[in-house]
């Protein structure tokens, strides 16, 4: 080596070594950071902050009566909330209040609406009059009845109404209702629930994934706005739950039942604006956001709701 390059060797080693260090203390620091954050979420959690005391009397959940939207109302009740419960169906209400009444001696109230009109919002806030509202979950939501091309889907234009209507509508119309009250006694929680499909587009369930993706953007948007005003707002996007909607009867450890989801969930609020709500689903959502080129996701979503397609229409064909 020349005498010329030598030197210019020795006159870089220095600064290389000190980048090279810094660079790799960086990012040790970055991993113990997000290490003990994990633990403060997933292990220690932060349950003691969704109580009456700390947000307010009530609860209010839409879609209550089934899956998540049930779980919420039960564990929120077993934590000393009073519930309302909003479904469409008056006789399914009836049955969950007294069993919630039974179960965990707190105060129920139900009001029956059809979340695909656009005409019961007056009906609802007149409910909720003089309620101190202290949790919000903004649960109610539809999906296809099978993975299906855009154009191909059945009754498509009733079928984008009542989708936008149930999925993004709802959200908004109720958080008008409930945030002003929480903005004036400076707490409250609103927990919007998304899903892991609006994470990412899902073909064949496009119209589906895209509400969700709102709602996720939605809240995002709404934390940042009301974080200095004492509300907890935040995106819950599960994976795949055992539930009627996702059509799984069994749970798994990847696939929780909708009990253990809502209380692994709730330890996440105020720890988390946007949140997968479970362990399994973190770490599921982690590897595909990050880990998973978007171009080989989409084509593996593509595939994979190619093939429910076909043996949803090969049965219908079979009758």
């Amino acid at each position: 080596m020349s005498s010329t390059g030598e030197t210019l060797l020795r006159a870089v080693e220095t600064p290389l070594f000190w980048i090279g260090a810094l660079t790799a203390a960086y990012f040790s620091v970055c991993s113990v950071y997000r290490l003990l954050s994990g633990l403060r979420v997933w292990v220690l959690g932060n349950g003691r902050v969704v109580s009456p005391a700390k947000l307010g009397k009530w609860a209010v959940v839409t879609g209550a009566t089934d899956g998540i939207g049930k779980a919420y109302a039960e564990e929120l009740a077993r934590r000393g909330f009073s519930i309302v419960l909003i479904s469409r169906t008056q006789e399914k209400l009836d049955d969950v209040a007294k069993s919630i009444e039974s179960k965990y001696g707190v105060e129920t109230k139900s009001i029956a609406v059809d979340f695909s009109a656009t005409d019961i919002y007056p009906k609802i806030e007149a409910g909720l009059t003089g309620l101190e509202v202290g949790v919000l979950v903004n649960n109610v939501g539809m999906s296809y009845s099978y993975p299906e091309f855009f154009l191909n889907v059945p009754n498509l234009d009733s079928f984008i109404d009542t989708m936008v209507n149930i999925n993004i509508t709802s959200v908004c119309q109720m958080t008008r209702m409930v945030l002003p009250g929480m903005v004036e006694r400076k707490k409250g929680a609103v927990l919007n629930i998304s899903s892991a499909s609006g994470m990412y587009p899902c073909p064949l369930l496009t119209v589906y994934s895209a509400s969700k993706a709102f709602v996720d953007f939605f809240s995002r948007g709404l934390e940042a706005e009301y974080k200095s005003k004492g509300i907890l707002i935040q995106s819950v996007l599960p994976f795949f739950v055992a539930t009627k909607l996702s059509k799984i009867r069994r749970a798994t450890l990847d696939k929780p039942n909708p009990d253990r989801y809502v209380a692994a969930e709730l330890n996440t609020v105020g720890l988390q604006s946007q949140t997968n709500g479970y362990l399994p689903h973190a770490v599921m959502g982690w590897l595909t956001t990050v880990l998973c080129p978007a171009r080989l996701l989409n084509s593996y979503i593509m595939g994979l709701h190619l093939g429910m397609r076909s043996r949803y229409l090969k049965k219908q064909k079979q009758g």
